[in-house]
């Protein structure tokens, strides 16, 4: 079994674009509400994984707790505190256990290193849950 069993598609997932200003991130994140989004590029690459914490660093330490400087603020300028690896589509379920332990979310990419989703570590304990019976 691969990973695409697990996938949630890109069409299904909050990501933002490394284009984007620290406020449409926050933005993004807080409608979602999510505490973490993957991040792509123009041509649709994984480039990381961006935080609330990150966020948050960042706009104290560069744009002086002044949310007006973080609208011209652009996302690349934030230091990342992780660096949640991609798996390759063809990756095995085993592949995505240890990876789940540390990531809330796993991105997967495809040959071309272009984002096609993510596996997300619930899915993954369920999935080790029911084999545990």
């Amino acid at each position: 079994m691969n990973v695409l069993f697990f996938l949630t598609p890109k069409s299904e997932v909050a990501y933002v674009s490394n284009t984007n200003t620290v406020r449409q991130v926050l933005e993004k994140m807080e409608h979602h509400r999510y505490q973490s989004v993957p991040m792509i590029d123009v041509n649709g690459r994984y480039v990381g994984t961006i935080t609330e914490g990150d966020l948050l660093w960042a706009i104290k330490n560069e744009a002086n707790l002044n949310m007006k400087e973080a609208e011209s603020m652009p996302i690349t300028k934030v230091p990342r505190s992780r660096n949640n690896k991609a798996v390759n589509v063809n990756a095995e379920v085993e592949d995505l256990i240890q990876m789940a332990m540390n990531q809330n979310f796993i991105p997967i990419i495809d040959d071309s290193e272009i984002f096609i989703g993510i596996v997300k570590r619930s899915d993954v304990i369920h999935y080790c849950y029911k084999h545990m019976k």
